[in-house]
This record gives structure tokens, sequence and C-alpha cells, in this order.
């Protein structure tokens, strides 16, 4: 499907025609330069791969450089790959005008990191028991975890402790508030994955 690499900038929130202050997220999205064109009968798929942000040339491959000597273009610091319905060309660029006509949009981040995180942050856990009757050191744990006797093992999926965050994480269906094509920037309600500065997906 059609879409842009982009940059979260971060959230702020605009006023509705009834008055509603709604919170929103500002997307630098794009513009992109076309870099490759795949096709059927040499990449057995059809697709554009864009490219976005500077990347400076002695931190990019000589097999990058060459895609991108070929496009005619400068060394882009992010590629993502898209299927566009009208053709498009190598060196072409695309804005965030594509997104004219679109009312909502799915957008794609990393979620931020938050380390080794114990049940009761990462799952949502209650704890176990009170605090009182000499039990002070349970207040957060997870509890039971398996069975005593039978199956005697502890089931694959269980919700431990563990590493929180950094996630690919899809936002399904972000109403597009506004766009603003002079500042390739493009609104839309609610929140988006990742830090602010991240690189996010945006797709129709």
């Amino acid at each position: 499907m059609p879409g842009l690499i982009g940059k979260k900038i971060g959230m702020t929130s605009v006023f509705s025609a009834d008055g509603k202050n709604i919170p929103c997220t500002v997307i630098e999205a794009g513009p992109c330069v076309v870099t490759q064109v795949k096709t059927v009968e040499k990449d057995g798929y059809s697709a554009f791969q864009l490219g976005f942000g500077e990347a400076k040339e002695k931190n990019t491959t000589k097999a990058l450089m060459g895609t991108f000597k070929k496009a005619g273009t400068t060394p882009k610091k992010h590629l993502a790959e898209f299927k566009f319905n009208e053709e498009l060309n190598l060196g072409d660029t695309v804005t965030v005008e594509i997104f004219g006509d679109t009312e909502f949009v799915d957008v794609v981040g990393t979620s931020k990191g938050k380390g080794f995180q114990g049940v009761v942050k990462r799952h949502g856990f209650g704890g176990v028991g009170q605090r009182t009757h000499g039990q002070d050191d349970r207040a957060r744990k997870p509890g039971s975890i398996g069975a005593c006797s039978y199956p005697a093992k502890v089931f694959k999926g269980m919700r431990m402790a563990g590493h929180m965050g950094g996630d690919r994480v899809t936002t399904q269906n972000l109403r597009v508030l506004k766009i603003i094509p002079e500042h390739n920037l493009i609104l839309v309600k609610g929140s988006v994955a990742g830090c602010n500065g991240s690189t996010v997906l945006i797709k129709k």
C-alpha cells in the first residue's frame, strides 16, 4: 500500500470545528526519493523503494552508493518499500500530498525501551497478597507460574518479568486531522509509538 517514511516531531493538540480539544501527533512525512524500482521480472514482485533523511557518504556502503548514484540522489539514512498504484520513476520525489484525500492512516514505529521490568509494570499484574502479617516482600511478585504435579512444567508464553519496549508497533486507523504541505507535516489524532525524533512509517 502507498506510504511514506517520516519522523515523529512530538505531540500537541488542535481544536475541532465544534470546539473540542483533540490530542494529536505531528509527523514530518517526507519528502522521500524513489531510490529503487522493484519489478516482477527481476525481483519477483513489484514495489518502490523510498529513501528519507540525509546520510554521510563515508557511512554508506559502496553497494548503497551505487543505488543512490543510479537514482541521481544523495545518500539516504532510511529506506523502506511501498506499493503505489501509480507508476513512479527512479529519482522521483514523493511528498506528504499523497495523503491529501486520505481520512485514516496506519503508523508503524518502535516503542520506547524500558529495559528489564517486572510483571506489575510489564503486564499490569496486581501483585500477591498484602503487606501485613509479616509479608512485606511479595507485593509486586508474579505468584504461581505453573502446576504442582501435572504437567509439572511452565507453559510457553507465560507472562513473566523481562525486557520491555523496543518493539515494532503498528497503530491502526489514526484519523488525519491536518496536512501542511509547505512544511511536510501531517497531524494524526492520538499517539504514535516511539520517542520524539524516531523514524516512523505512514501507510494509507
